[in-house]
């Protein structure tokens, strides 16, 4: 038995047990193999089911997120996928036009006949669940999924990301929770469900990508990150592009446009996400206030689920993920759906579960991001939350002054960024001096405190170097403790309406010996006197200004990983769609 597993499955000791009562031996203490172990078990108690049934009756016992992928000796020719929580999608390549862009769904008897999986002398069994005493038999398909005319050669290709199969082929069809894709001897793929749901479709369409090769490619970058931190200046105007017009001073999100009037008339703004996405959303939220009036929550979807918080049918969730497939903040997604909420997603992944499941939504258009760090996917849902922010207010004539001034910083945002990404080299020797380093503190205020806490991410998960973003005002209670001139420390002083509180904070650092590297504007001669070392960015409206300031950071934690020997594209103990809880 051959399986390529992802994600985790969490009722794997109830399982196990259940298996090692059965007589097997285990060879490890991983959930996957119980997924081996299983089917085998389920093999020896009926030798007739089909490769796929076998794996339908594995899936009933299985709980968690998971993507599957299964060959055996014993079905020589087959393989059968499946997946509940994390991303799976199937790869056709035909030399020939397909009969139909889409596959029918295949379903079981509502009522089959069934025997519970136990152990018939301690009368354990995982979870309860039951598997059917006989072949799920199937309805007839109405269309047949075959290349036209004589070649009849078609090769499938299962990958959580499209990323992965675009050298091969373009078209491709995303799997929904639950079903199970088989491909039989003669080439014929099926897709199946165990049941049918109210919100089910009748077939899976087949979708034609519009990424290119050269996107997932690394040119003359040594890897990934890099290159997609350099891309930023293209990715950011992607994301704009069509979207805002500059001349006339207006914006148009698409995907959300018939619910504006909806949004406006709401209770509240919630933005929930994990990770990289949260802070984008910490980093927009004071603009959010300030454009639409409106109170707005920011949550961790882990917590959101945690506290089970009240949610209202007239709030408006966003729900922001750049792999559209986070498992936490799907379910947050889920969670508010069944009360009623408006579902706003913002993503970078056309065909996700996110994207599928939202009533609306805005995609970020940053293109494929390949490495587990994600670097311009940050700055495009900044970019994607301010257009909306813009969009709402575009009826308050006391907002005017203000989406004016953004809108053309928006405008000037790409050749800021190449001005930045000019700062590499200074950043690379900036870099040499605290890579030997156990620990980096990064400090800032208001706009600027979502970009210490990316920054300090992105040094966590990169370099293995602890690092923590603090807001500066936090300084006296408690972080101030940490402050030697041993301490490598980065503080973010812009002029904004908190400069005067930041420059405080400045000086109660190097009061304490501390010994900052400096992230401030261009010619600023203020705050350049008490850095060890500085950093200067150019000056833009305030609410954008973290996305020039972030960026010095990405390149920190680019160059202290080289410099540590980390592998930067795919660091440690992490993945790039994170379904797991």
């Amino acid at each position: 038995m051959w399986i390529s597993f992802a994600g985790i499955i969490t009722n794997y000791k109830d399982v196990k047990q259940f298996l090692v009562q059965k007589g097997h031996k285990f060879r490890s203490d991983t959930d996957t193999e119980i997924i081996a172990k299983l089917i085998k078990h389920i093999h020896g108690l009926h030798p007739n089911y089909s490769f796929r049934e076998l794996v339908e009756q594995v899936i009933q016992q299985l709980e968690g997120a998971f993507a599957l992928c299964f060959k055996s000796m014993h079905f020589p020719g087959e393989v059968v996928a499946t997946r509940r929580g994390s991303p799976l999608l199937v790869g056709i390549k035909t030399k020939t036009k397909l009969a139909t862009d889409h596959i029918p769904i295949l379903y079981s008897k509502d009522s089959p006949e069934k025997v519970e999986l136990k152990d018939t002398q301690s009368d354990h069994r995982p979870h309860g669940h039951e598997i059917p005493a006989h072949g799920l038999a199937r309805s007839q398909s109405t269309s047949e999924f075959l290349p036209q005319g004589d070649n009849k050669e078609v090769e499938y290709f299962f990958a959580s990301d499209a990323s992965a199969i675009i050298e091969h082929t373009d078209r491709v069809i995303y799997l929904l929770d639950d079903d199970v894709a088989s491909v039989e001897k003669e080439g014929v793929l099926k897709i199946h469900r165990l049941k049918r749901t109210l919100e089910d479709t009748h077939a899976r369409e087949i979708t034609t990508l519009k990424m290119e090769i050269q996107q997932i490619m690394k040119g003359n970058f040594s890897s990934f990150m890099q290159k997609e931190i350099f891309e930023q200046p293209e990715s950011v105007v992607t994301t704009m592009r069509g979207r805002i017009n500059f001349d006339s001073e207006t914006v148009v999100l698409g995907g959300i446009k018939d619910y504006i009037g909806e949004i406006r008339r709401c209770r509240r703004l919630l933005l929930i996400a994990c990770g990289t996405s949260y802070n984008s959303a910490i980093a927009t939220r004071q603009l959010l206030e300030e454009l639409t009036e409106l109170p707005v929550m920011v949550d961790l979807a882990s917590d959101f689920l945690d506290r089970n918080t009240p949610i209202f049918r007239d709030d408006v969730c966003f729900f922001i993920s750049q792999s559209g497939e986070t498992a936490d903040t799907l379910m947050a997604l889920r969670y508010c759906k069944q009360r009623g909420a408006l579902i706003v997603g913002i993503t970078n992944t056309v065909g996700s579960s996110i994207c599928r499941e939202s009533h609306c939504g805005v995609h970020i258009n940053a293109g494929p991001e390949i490495g587990v760090a994600s670097t311009k996917a940050y700055t495009s849902q900044i970019i994607s939350l301010v257009m909306f922010a813009l969009m709402v207010s575009e009826d308050r004539i006391s907002a005017q002054p203000r989406r004016s001034e953004i809108i053309q910083g928006l405008r000037n945002l790409p050749d800021q960024i190449k001005e930045v990404l000019e700062l590499d080299s200074k950043i690379q020797e900036i870099s040499k001096k605290v890579f030997e380093k156990k620990s980096l503190l990064v400090l800032g205020r208001g706009y600027n405190y979502a970009t210490c806490l990316e920054g300090a991410l992105k040094i966590k998960e990169i370099t293995y170097m602890h690092s923590e973003g603090i807001l500066a005002g936090e300084l006296k209670h408690g972080p101030l403790a940490l402050v030697d001139k041993g301490m490598p420390i980065i503080m973010i002083c812009t002029r904004d309406n908190v400069f005067v509180k930041c420059m405080n904070a400045l000086q109660q650092v190097t009061a304490r010996e501390g010994r900052p590297i400096l992230i401030c504007h261009k010619n600023d001669q203020e705050p350049q006197k008490y850095g060890s070392s500085v950093l200067e960015v150019p000056k833009t409206v305030d609410c954008l200004q973290g996305i020039l300031t972030v960026i010095p950071l990405q390149l920190v934690s680019y160059h202290v990983a080289v410099l540590k020997g980390c592998n930067v594209d795919c660091p440690r103990n992490l993945a790039k769609s994170v379904t797991v809880e």
